[in-house]
């Protein structure tokens, strides 16, 4: 298979989870903009998730752009990957639709944990497919980023049992330590 293959199946399957996720959201009850108050846990938790699958779609075509050939192990991680990610439009749902309760809070970063986990081992499956002297593995060097997000997540999710605000802070704070793609991995292609 060839990466571009590989490539379009996982923004594909990534473009279809963003769009059951819109699809999930409810028209307000009422023409007041008091009707809107229920719908915004709903809402802000829907722009999370959608940030979040933002931030893998980027991610993902970069790490793939710096990706010289595609086996079977890296086939499986992907679909790993994809897995993890295609629980984002029902623990959007849940965790919005119950005011971001404790428990949907916490699975939320559960969910997210594995993700990061998954991309993690995607990310690893390609250096040792390319070697430790790719420019993937050149790109990413110690990849703070990568080893700092689930630490992260592990400290958020039993929060949410004392602070929900804090375990959607945590979340939130990853989310824009990733918005930016890597820029080594930019320049790397780019040299």
């Amino acid at each position: 298979m060839t990466r571009a293959r590989l490539e379009a199946f996982s923004d594909a399957v990534i473009a279809i989870l963003m769009t059951i996720m819109v699809l999930e959201l409810k028209v307000p009850q009422g023409t007041t903009v008091s009707a809107l108050h229920p719908v915004v846990p709903v809402f802000l938790t829907y722009v999370l998730s959608f940030v979040n699958l933002g931030i893998y779609w980027n991610n993902h075509h970069h790490m793939l752009s710096a990706t010289e050939r595609i086996n079977g192990k890296i086939l499986w991680a992907n679909l790993h990957l994809l897995f993890w990610l295609s629980l984002f439009p029902f623990m959007t749902g849940w965790m919005g639709e119950n005011h971001f309760a404790p428990v949907p809070t916490a699975l939320y970063g559960v969910v997210l944990l594995l993700a990061a986990i998954a991309y993690y081992i995607l990310k690893t499956t390609i250096v040792s497919a390319q070697g430790p002297e790719s420019r993937l593995a050149t790109a990413l060097g110690d990849d703070f980023k990568g080893k700092m997000s689930p630490v992260l997540y592990i400290v958020a999710i039993p929060l949410a049992f004392v602070s929900r605000w804090i375990a959607l802070g945590i979340y939130v704070f990853v989310a824009l330590m990733w918005l930016v793609p890597d820029p080594r991995i930019e320049s790397t292609l780019e040299s």
